[in-house]
Parts: structure tokens; sequence; C-alpha cells
């Protein structure tokens, strides 16, 4: 079954008098359970087609599905449910809320659906992310690997299909960024599909399937046994 579909998908930007296409004319099927790396160099489009999967950024032209939804058409407060309710968006720069504790921040998502927090659950997920005696501190006062595992917990808290991370590891030392993908590795045995964007070859290493952007296009789209023959 497919839980990300993209059609003809493109999105623009102005530069002066220049249009720059960030996602041009893309393609892309994402099966329920698959384990991708998004690459690329620099300015690729990568970022920009991630937002768009997760409907954070709206394009300009073309279409796309989550879990099988059309989204083109919603409104921002259809688009915010289906984030809500499908999407767990992991940011590089972990997107916490300063003046909220860990717990705090963890919780957002399920207050904004309009749910009352399954204190089980938040226990369950911060055993499991190794931070559950760090659920009363600040942002401030947590480690950049801490940090991110609060950032992964607020993105499973809703029990969303999708996990998609935009460089999740770019702010980390590399002993924190391999403990960083062992969680992701455990979330895809678990069954999550995963689609990371990163520009490290050990991260995209993890991944099952490869897509490499270029100039906002799909250059290639190759998988571990298509790498091996």
């Amino acid at each position: 079954m497919t839980a990300l579909r993209v059609q003809s998908l493109t999105k623009t930007y102005r530069r002066g008098d220049e249009i720059i296409y960030a996602v041009n004319d893309c393609f892309l099927n994402i099966e329920y359970g698959e384990y991708i790396a998004v690459t690329g160099p620099s300015g690729s489009g990568k970022s920009t087609l991630l937002h768009l999967l997760a409907a954070l950024d709206r394009p300009d032209s073309g279409r796309i599905e989550i879990c099988g939804k059309d989204i083109s058409k919603m409104s921002d407060d259809e688009l915010a449910q289906i984030r809500r309710e499908k999407i767990g968006f992991v940011f590089q720069n972990f997107n916490l809320l300063g003046g909220l504790t860990a717990r705090e921040n963890i919780i957002v998502p399920a207050l904004l659906s309009g749910k009352k927090p399954d204190h089980k659950k938040v226990g369950e997920i911060t055993e499991m992310l190794l931070i559950s005696d760090r659920l009363s501190h600040y942002p401030s006062e947590l480690s950049g690997g801490q940090t991110q595992r609060v950032a992964i917990a607020r993105a499973l808290i809703n029990d969303p299909d999708i996990i998609l991370a935009d460089e999740p590891t770019g702010n980390l030392d590399s002993e924190t960024s391999a403990e960083i993908m062992k969680l992701f590795d455990e979330l895809h045995d678990s069954g999550k599909t995963v689609v990371i964007v990163t520009h490290d070859e050990a991260v995209a290493g993890h991944c099952r399937r490869r897509i490499v952007i270029k100039d906002g296009k799909i250059g290639k789209d190759y998988s571990d046994m298509e790498k091996l023959q």
C-alpha cells in the first residue's frame, strides 16, 4: 500500500527576476514500511520536497496523496489535521519550545489534536528513547542528543503512520548520530514508514532505499538490492 504518492510536483521560488525550481516535476511513490534516504547536494531541493510531503508547504502544481488522501485542495485546518494524525516530523534544529519542559514539548501535538495526553504512552516512548529522567528539564538543560530524542518523542506521540526527518543528525557528533540512527532503525523495524533527508553517507547507509535529488529532480532511485548488483 502507498503511504505517499507524488505526481508532477513542482515548487518554485523567485530570486530577483530569476525563477528557481526547488522541486521540478517530481513523481514518487513511497510504500508503507519503507526506510528511505533522500540525498543530494546542498540546494538540490531535498528539504523542500520533504516539507511538501509533510504538508508543511504547498506546491505550485502537482498532486500529493498522504495515506490515500489527496491533499491538494485541502484547507489549512484540514492539512493541520493530516499532519497531526498521519505524520511525525523531526526537524534538524529540533524546534522545541524553550519555555516548556521536555514532557510539555512532547505532548504538544496531542493537545493540538484535542486529545487528553496519554501519560502511559509518554512513559513508554521516553523510556524507549532513554529520556524518561529528563522530562522535567527545559531544552536549554538538555544535550544535543537528548534534545533530538525529545523531538523524536514529540513526533511519535500521536502514533503517526509516517516519520519524516530533515537532517536529524546534522547538529550532532558522530557518536550521538549513531545512537539516533539506531532509534530510526528500531522505528522502521516496528513497521513505521521512515523518510530521512541527509547529506551523511553513514546515515543514508541505514536506509533500504535511496532517492537522489539534483536540481529539483529525482536523479536516481534505488534499493539496497540494486546497489549490490
